[in-house]
């Protein structure tokens, strides 16, 4: 009986174990729903645009390099909305400061290329649904990559970059924000 209860109590360590090893994304900033700080600064939306902060841990071993985005999936386009894409990130690093969308802040990890939006420009652009709207999804992901390159350079689209990610993403991790005006 006590054998069965150690092989049990091992069992369980060993579930426990696997689960802390998720790859997990996590914001100091970001809540269940994206906040003023968040949203753009344009396009009939008056906020203050700083991208939150994002970090990442317990990526695959055989990570190489990572990717973050943010993709709002209910933009009322057929296509949805591409507001942040930052590759080229390095292996070694595991987090991204608030404010890090700001190209001339130069807070983003050295090497790493923030690609134009589908708002046209480079770096972080907030959400800013359309008024009356219902809730939009605002999808921030960390995608670990098996290359340390995706070989792009700042002026590539989002459909470029997604198509890019496609092909070498071995996890990802998200977590949502939603916001409506």
């Amino acid at each position: 009986m006590r054998k069965a209860g150690l092989i049990l109590a091992m069992l369980g360590l060993s579930v426990s174990l696997s689960r802390a090893q998720t790859f997990t994304l996590k914001s100091k900033d970001l809540g269940g729903q994206a906040t003023i700080k968040q949203v753009f600064n344009g396009f009939g939306c008056k906020g203050e645009n700083i991208s939150p902060q994002l970090s990442w841990e317990n990526a695959p071993a055989q990570t190489k390099s990572f990717v973050v985005t943010v993709y709002d999936p209910d933009a009322p386009t057929g296509s949805g909305w591409w507001h942040w894409l930052v590759f080229d990130i390095p292996a070694n690093v595991n987090e991204l400061k608030s404010g890090a969308g700001d190209i001339l802040k130069n807070l983003i990890p050295q090497g790493a290329v923030q690609s134009k939006t589908d708002f046209g420009s480079y770096g972080y652009g907030g959400p800013c649904p359309p008024e009356g709207d219902d809730f939009h999804r605002y999808v921030f992901t960390i995608h670990a990559l098996k290359v340390e390159k995706l070989g792009l350079d700042k002026n590539a689209n989002p459909a470029l970059v997604g198509f890019y990610l496609k092909q070498n993403t071995i996890a990802k991790a998200s977590v949502i924000a939603y916001y409506k005006r």
